[in-house]
């Protein structure tokens, strides 16, 4: 559990940062821009580390590996930061942890109780009724941008943590950002042209701070650590630590980043968190780990 503590906590700076990084990059270039630079670091590794090249079928659980978290979430969270604060998106993303599980059943054949499935449930019942308040009755663009985010991101999850069971946590993230990278070159060297003539202007340090991060950390780093924890913990299990990353984020928009955070946030966020300590005491099985490639 720790390690994917560790990786709860990287990740919990990623829509703040975002949201900073979206003032001044237009949000297809910034969430495709970062898994191509983190690529280079990646390659190095691996080739440092003397890898083997993955499989043919390890080739395509990386594709779909990459097309959740290296494309999807990255692109949709940062269209979503544009139109909602980063607290606000925290708590949406909180439905992450169910998809996770949904799929973890589907692809590692992981059973959970159905304490566990009623703990998940009412998560999310508690994340949806917090959108719907903030909408207004309604969702917002937002709101259905990071759905959209959460759904295809733990299904990156869930593929690469099934994946890390033969390859290893961090072999996985760097394999598909290596994978990836051919098909990234043309469409962001396009799109930080046309950002060029549009704003010619020098993109501010903040902002290139801000990028770093979400390409070192959570786009290559905080994975090490989370594909690891999922791994070996059991993908559904330790997937519901990640709503602890709701009360994180919050904590971080509102302390350094200067967002204001309504005391009902914190109460929703709270409800949340005590669904995971809850799920935490059910029953999740889990099918035996194969032997690891290599």
């Amino acid at each position: 559990m720790l390690l994917g503590l560790i990786g709860v906590m990287i990740f919990s700076l990623t829509l703040p940062m975002t949201r900073i990084a979206v003032t001044e990059l237009h949000p297809l270039l910034n969430g495709l821009g970062r898994a191509l630079v983190a690529a280079v670091p990646a390659a190095l590794l691996l080739a440092l580390r003397r890898e083997a090249l993955p499989t043919r079928a390890q080739l395509k659980s990386l594709g779909i590996t990459a097309a959740g978290v290296i494309i999807a979430f990255p692109v949709l969270s940062a269209w979503a930061m544009k139109t909602v604060p980063a607290s606000h998106g925290a708590v949406v993303g909180g439905l992450q942890p169910l998809f996770v599980a949904v799929y973890a059943a589907w692809l590692s054949h992981e059973r959970a109780s159905k304490a566990f499935w009623a703990c998940a449930l009412a998560g999310s019942a508690i994340v949806v009724a917090f959108a719907l308040r903030d909408g207004g009755g309604t969702f917002q663009a937002g709101d259905l941008l990071m759905l959209g985010a959460v759904g295809f991101g733990a299904l990156g999850y869930a593929q690469g943590a099934r994946l890390a069971r033969e390859m290893g946590g961090w072999q996985v993230i760097c394999w598909a950002l290596v994978v990836s990278a051919p098909f990234l070159v043309l469409p962001v060297g396009w799109l930080a042209w046309t950002h060029h003539v549009a704003h010619p202007q020098p993109i501010s340090p903040r902002v290139w701070f801000a990028f770093g991060y979400v390409t070192l950390f959570s786009q290559l780093i905080g994975f090490f650590a989370w594909y690891a924890a999922l791994a070996m913990g059991g993908t559904a299990r330790v997937g519901q630590v990640q709503l602890l990353q709701i009360f994180f984020t919050i904590a971080f928009s509102a302390l350094c980043f200067g967002e204001t955070v309504a005391p009902s946030t914190w109460l929703f966020a709270a409800a949340v968190i005590a669904t995971v300590m809850l799920g935490r005491r059910t029953t999740i099985t889990t099918a035996p780990l194969p032997a690891r490639a290599g």
